[in-house]
This record gives C-alpha cells, structure tokens and sequence, in this order.
C-alpha cells in the first residue's frame, strides 16, 4: 500500500511540475525558474510539441491520467486488484519511453537541458520502477 501511495505522491508532483511548464509555455507565467537559460531554450523550441501538441499539455493529461488511476489503486475495493497496477505500470512505461525520446532531443537536437524536464524524469522513472516492484509483488502474493 505504501508503494502506491508513493505513486500518487510522484504522480501529483509531476503533475505540478507540467502544469508550471505549460503555464509558462503558454504565457500565463512571464519567466520560468530555472537558472540556466535552458528551460526557456527546450520549451520554446520547435520540439517542445508533439504531433501538433504541446509536449507540457501531454505531461499534465498523462500525469492527471496516472494520478487518478494510483487513486483508484488505492480505494479498499481495488487494494486486492492486479489491473489498477497493471495500468499503471502500462502507462508509466509508456511514459517511460516518451520521456527517453524527449531527453534525446534535448541533449542531441535542441543541446539545452531543462531542469524541470530533468525532474520530471526522474518522477516518472521512480514512477514506473515503483510500480513494477507493486506489480510483482501483487503477482507473488496469496489471493484474498
């Protein structure tokens, strides 16, 4: 149970950092905190959208989705239920590999890094290795 809590923990802390970059990228938050001009660099860039999407919008849709579904992973009827983190571990991997694709383009294409882009995945990495661990218990232990 710990585990999952600390899902939705992550999950709501990721949430919070796409929405601060989204905020920023579409222009509601003048300068973005950063320290290093890089930020600015990756958010404004050409490849700070995906097919016509901002690549913060997706953080914040794909964060939302994971926190709602570490909730439901944490409601008494679905503690004994294998899907919630099965989802969840879908989904964070997913999540996985979009973050990887993103981090190549910010160290070989645009050649700045953001921090909060750093942070975020470091989120969904732990993210992800949490619930695979969730998940692997969940399939070693007794049925209820």
């Amino acid at each position: 149970m710990k585990s999952r809590m600390a899902v939705a923990l992550l999950a709501l802390l990721g949430l919070f950092i796409s929405t601060y970059l989204y905020l920023f990228k579409v222009g509601l938050i003048g300068t973005i905190a950063c320290g290093t001009g890089g930020c600015e660099t990756v958010q404004l860039s050409p490849q700070s959208r995906f097919l016509g999407v901002e690549v913060a919008a997706i953080g914040v849709a794909g964060y939302a989705i994971l926190l709602g579904v570490a909730l439901i992973a944490l409601n008494r009827r679905f503690v004994a239920e294998r899907w919630p983190v099965l989802l969840l571990a879908g989904l964070s991997g997913g999540a996985v590999l979009f973050t990887a694709y993103l981090k190549y383009l910010e160290f070989f294409v645009i050649r700045a890094i953001c921090r909060w882009c750093v942070a975020s995945a470091v989120i969904i990495t732990i993210l992800f290795v949490l619930t695979v661990v969730e998940l692997r218990r969940t399939r070693t232990a007794p049925s209820v």
